[in-house]
């Protein structure tokens, strides 16, 4: 069950991320899961909160703030610029 709740969960995290960086037209509903996880990861790391513990407001937007330094990383190594 938690597999598809981090699928879920990812998912949205990820749409919403690319949707803040203007990337959303460049990726698809598989890139959006990745980047939504790795988001929640890197917020768990930052934050100490994650979705592994419960999905909740909080760790919601700390994955979607994750998610949006992701997209921020990738946009500035790929174009050179944030954007």
């Amino acid at each position: 069950m938690g597999i598809i709740i981090w699928l879920i969960v990812g998912g949205v995290v990820g749409w919403l991320a690319s949707l803040v960086m203007r990337t959303d037209g460049q990726q698809g509903i598989f890139l959006n899961i990745v980047v939504g996880i790795i988001g929640s990861v890197i917020a768990s790391f930052l934050f100490g909160g994650g979705i592994n513990q419960a999905v909740t407001v909080t760790t919601f937007i700390y994955s979607l703030i994750g998610a949006i330094i992701l997209l921020a990383i990738v946009n500035l190594v790929r174009r050179g610029s944030v954007r």
